[in-house]
């Protein structure tokens, strides 16, 4: 029986993980961010500028190119997304179940959204009353 950490493990072995100013690389290059952290999260603390969000529930049916749920964005299975939560515990999960799918460049921003705040990458935030 595998525990959790095995599996993070696993998932790991086959990412080539991408760091805050990679990632910001990545997309100004065409790359799918797809953030995954819930409502009240990305509310609480800000969203990417840029990035798509997939709520973690709908992901793979969002992102499978022959699933008619899919989005448009997503062109070919060789395309490059990196999935964004909060610290990079769940996204690396799910980007190796994205690979499973087919998505070959599937992978998951290594630190999370905090890591790209930590790196001063552009926040966006809602504004309150």
């Amino acid at each position: 029986m595998a525990t959790i950490d095995d599996l993070l493990t696993s998932a790991r072995a086959r990412l080539k993980r991408v760091d805050p100013v990679r990632a910001a690389v990545a997309l100004g290059a065409g790359a799918l961010l797809v953030d995954i952290r819930a409502s009240e999260v990305r509310s609480r603390d800000g969203e990417i500028p840029g990035a798509v969000v997939i709520d973690r529930n709908v992901l793979e049916w969002r992102l499978d190119p022959t699933s008619p749920h899919r989005l448009r964005q997503l062109e070919t299975y060789d395309q490059t997304i990196i999935l964004v939560c909060t610290e990079g515990y769940a996204s690396s999960l799910a980007a190796a179940t994205l690979q499973e799918l087919g998505l070959r460049n599937a992978t998951d921003l290594d630190g999370g959204f905090r890591a790209w705040e930590a790196h001063g990458l552009p926040v966006k935030r809602e504004e309150r009353p």
